[in-house]
């Protein structure tokens, strides 16, 4: 048995190793994500080394994902989120489908969603010359899983990390990937809206649209305003093409009209499209619209029909 001098030893050389895990197995959580028991045998299996604990726990996740990828792969994922990212004159859309609405709303679905789009970035085709004012490349899903993601993975590996995380199916849909020359600005947005414009543009829908203005500051936040309303008018309207005023007639019945510059301005039905264009000096080049769950065989072939106008 224990002297009272050797238990009181004891005692506090038990507490202090306690919260000294106590500490780290918050820090670990807190960072990662995981269930407090696997961040605690993660922790136990490398003597409190946050880093290494880490380490082990996404590589048990990405094992568990690619295993569960397995058994989930043919259960239908018809939910997601589309994500857009605009850096200066590049841009991407992307689409990425899970199983259940819950999952697509989930913070780390989104983050994966968000990053990426941002992925795709990194190999947007280089800017066209002035000959070109735009270059888009459309992928689909398997030529998305091979793209590198930041860390040096592939997305593929992320997705499967995250099917281990999330224990849903989870498709990489398509994506397209949009650059332009320095007579073009790009403007994106997704619908739902961020409530904060620091937020990824995610949402059910998403666009990109390229256009050129003559405004003397076609940088400016009012221009940038204008495009996205734009952008917006995509998302709600679902134009097949923007319009040539030369050799396109619009429509008779104003529901059947599916050149942009002809439609009902989303924002204020009593003008057309072209009547917000010439006001603000603004000529549409291209766009490219997504929708979580659509069959994208017609949207792909409008996009490369549009390409390669």
């Amino acid at each position: 048995m224990f002297g009272s001098k050797q238990f009181v030893r004891f005692f506090g050389s038990t507490i202090s190793v306690w919260n000294s895990s106590k500490n780290h197995l918050a820090q670990l959580r807190k960072k990662t994500g995981y269930t407090f028991a696997n961040c605690k045998k993660a922790l136990d299996m490398h003597n409190n080394d946050i880093e290494k604990a880490e380490k082990w726990l996404h590589e048990q996740a990405q094992a568990l994902g690619w295993s569960k990828a397995t058994n989930v792969g043919g259960r239908k994922a018809s939910e997601g989120v589309v994500a857009v990212v605009i850096n200066k004159n590049h841009g991407a859309l992307v689409e990425i489908n899970c199983e259940t609405d819950f999952v697509a709303r989930n913070n780390t679905f989104q983050t994966l969603a968000n990053m990426i789009a941002k992925s795709c970035i990194s190999v947007v085709p280089q800017a066209p010359t002035s000959s070109s004012s735009i270059k888009k490349e459309i992928l689909d899903g398997k030529s998305l899983a091979g793209l590198a993601a930041p860390d040096g993975k592939t997305l593929a590996d992320h997705v499967a990390l995250h099917i281990g995380l999330l224990g849903e199916n989870m498709i990489l849909k398509r994506g397209v990937l949009v650059s332009a020359n320095e007579n073009v600005i790009l403007s994106g947005n997704s619908h739902p809206a961020p409530q904060d414009p620091n937020n990824p543009l995610i949402g059910k829908y998403g666009a990109i649209l390229a256009f050129q203005s003559k405004a003397s500051q076609s940088s400016s936040g009012e221009i940038q305003k204008i495009g996205k309303q734009l952008c917006q008018h995509v998302i709600g309207m679902n134009p097949k093409a923007v319009g040539d005023p030369e050799q396109d007639k619009p429509q008779e019945n104003a529901d059947d009209e599916s050149n942009m510059i002809y439609q009902e301005y989303i924002l204020d039905p009593e003008i057309k499209v072209q009547e917000v264009l010439n006001e603000n000096n603004i000529t549409v080049v291209d766009f490219v619209r997504f929708e979580v769950g659509e069959s994208n065989t017609s949207n792909e072939e409008a996009s490369t029909v549009r390409a390669q106008a």
